[in-house]
């Protein structure tokens, strides 16, 4: 029994050694990703972000929403940004910070006729709208020009031969800085109906009357890209090959985006 009890208190003693001696392998550095994306990928991204963090405990993201412009112009004047999502790909074009071989295109949107609760202007379509728009019956809540959703828009408007100013003098569109600002508007019904993105009318409850066509206004288009300024770009890197991901692409979809990565 001795002998027994000798060699478990050896052992436990061997064992004890091994454990002292073992090296602790090094915790990973935290790494904080500053990400600029468009404002109709609010919900969606955070979400998605929240999810990654809980998978990757030593990354923290902290996202800037915005207008695809805004965000382009804060990169600009030499703001933190790490990865950009635009929802065009003209904000994207005019940056020269981006680390090459990073850009591809991550999702495709449609630009949506939203209606308030009850549709009181009784807005069926596009047609409808160049109609009401034509004859001064109806308020359009639309995107600034410098925002992605103002400028595919005027499109539209420019598609019915339709000339903006003339109807803004007349009274008949109001302005958002961002799609939220227009999502906002026809949510609390100040206008007859907004043009934005079906993803943010899926998000705000709306009910989406008509959708434009590509010959309309083109392919809504959400590029992607790492900046080259960035000092984390494997990280970053590795947090945009999630969003194409099948849970990603499932999460992007139940709202209305389509994957095109």
């Amino acid at each position: 029994m001795k002998k027994i009890l000798a060699m478990l208190l050896a052992l436990s003693m061997a064992f004890g050694l091994l454990a002292c001696g073992a090296e602790k392998a090094p915790a990973a550095e935290p790494v904080e990703l500053i990400v600029f994306a468009a404002a109709s990928m609010t919900e969606t991204l955070t979400t998605l972000g929240q999810q990654y963090m809980a998978d990757h405990p030593g990354v923290t993201i902290v996202f800037n929403f915005d207008s695809s412009g805004t965000l382009k112009t804060q990169i600009q004047e030499g703001a933190d940004c790490d990865i950009f999502i635009s929802a065009g790909q003209k904000q994207m074009n005019e940056l020269d910070c981006i680390l090459e071989g990073t850009r591809f295109n991550i999702l495709e949107n449609k630009v949506a006729l939203a209606v308030p609760e009850g549709n009181p202007a009784n807005i069926n379509s596009y047609d409808d709208l160049i109609a009401g728009l034509k004859n001064a019956s109806v308020m359009l809540a639309m995107g600034n020009a410098d925002v992605p959703v103002g400028q595919y828009t005027q499109k539209i408007l420019k598609f019915f031969h339709l000339v903006e100013e003339d109807l803004a003098a007349a009274g008949s569109i109001t302005y958002g800085s961002n799609v939220k600002e227009v999502t906002t508007q026809v949510s609390e019904a100040v206008v007859d109906c907004g043009i934005i993105y079906q993803t943010d009318a899926f998000s705000a409850g709306l009910t989406v009357v008509d959708t434009a066509t590509a010959e309309m206004c083109g392919q809504v288009i959400y590029p992607a890209a790492v900046l080259n300024v960035s000092k984390k770009a494997e990280e970053a890197k590795a947090f945009l090959e999630f969003l194409t991901t099948d849970a990603a692409d499932a999460a992007f979809e139940a709202v209305g985006f389509t994957p095109v990565a």
